[in-house]
């Protein structure tokens, strides 16, 4: 699916730039589409889990429309799209973990090289949140890493497993990695980690400088999401933690929809719908 919406945009869309910025460990891209200035640009990344790739039908529906209002010079929610990412463009990340999306829809079996692997950890690939190597991407980021592994470990996640095991040691896994040094390279004015579910907006690590709490504040206003802190076991480790705390970049997650995880399909236009507004303001912060 990504691969078709992928070209159907670079068709349509000549001043759109589309590139991979690494591989996960099955050997799948991990794309990113810029439009805009890209050397001041903003950074919106999703799924970095597999029961979450809501937010890439939700980012690729929101980039489109981007587009064709960058093209035509539409205006929303009192935004002039043109002249603000001409000024300060946008990069998105559809799906971060492209390997966990393919198991949790396709099973093990669509990852061949691990498929015996998975197996043995699992029976249940409906609720998997991990990569390929059953390392939880969210959890495998070089920000308070050693004490959310012993929190891990209390809670018996002692190895690989479908969510929450964040590795044997930090940036041990290609996607990760490619999203580090994509980060160092680009230096973005602030990013925008997508996740789900709860409508929630989380913008504290540490001492939380605040500039991620204006963004959050920003979002929160403009979306309706509640303003939270996230579960202990789910503090530290994470891409907006390392942001916030290695790059001193602004950052926050955002937890889309409300439900059980995989929500389903049918539900993203709607919370496109309530988290428009929020996604188009914050190209002007």
């Amino acid at each position: 699916m990504q691969n078709v919406v992928i070209k159907n945009i670079s068709d349509k869309y000549s001043f759109v730039k589309i590139f991979p910025i690494g591989k996960s460990m099955c050997g799948r891209k991990i794309n990113a589409l810029s439009i805009g200035n890209r050397k001041n640009a903003t950074l919106y990344a999703c799924t970095f889990h597999g029961m979450e790739w809501i937010n890439t039908l939700l980012i690729f529906h929101f980039f489109e429309e981007l587009c064709c209002a960058y093209k035509e010079r539409k205006i929303i929610f009192d935004v002039n799209i043109f002249e603000v990412l001409n000024k300060q463009g946008l990069v998105v990340l559809p799906c971060v973990n492209p390997d966990g999306v393919e198991i949790q829809i396709h099973g093990s079996s669509s990852c061949k090289k691990y498929e015996k692997f998975i197996n043995r950890i699992t029976d249940d690939t409906k609720h998997w949140q991990a990569n390929a190597r059953g390392v939880d991407l969210n959890h495998n980021f070089n920000a308070g890493w050693q004490q959310l592994r012993k929190l891990e470990t209390e809670q018996g996640i002692v190895g690989p497993a479908p969510t929450r095991f964040g590795g044997r040691r930090p940036f041990s896994e290609l996607e990760t990695i490619a999203l580090c040094n994509f980060c160092l390279r680009e230096k973005f004015r602030f990013a925008i980690a997508f996740h789900s579910q709860g409508r929630e907006v989380y913008c504290s690590y540490e001492k939380t400088p605040q500039k991620s709490i204006e963004l959050g504040e920003l979002f929160s206003k403009y979306s309706g999401y509640n303003l939270a802190n996230p579960p202990e076991i789910a503090t530290g480790g994470g891409f907006k933690d390392w942001l916030i705390g290695y790059m001193k970049t602004p950052a926050i997650t955002v937890e889309t929809g409300l439900g059980e995880n995989p929500l389903p399909a049918s539900d993203y236009l709607a919370e496109y719908e309530i988290i428009k507004k929020a996604l188009v303001k914050c190209l002007e912060f």
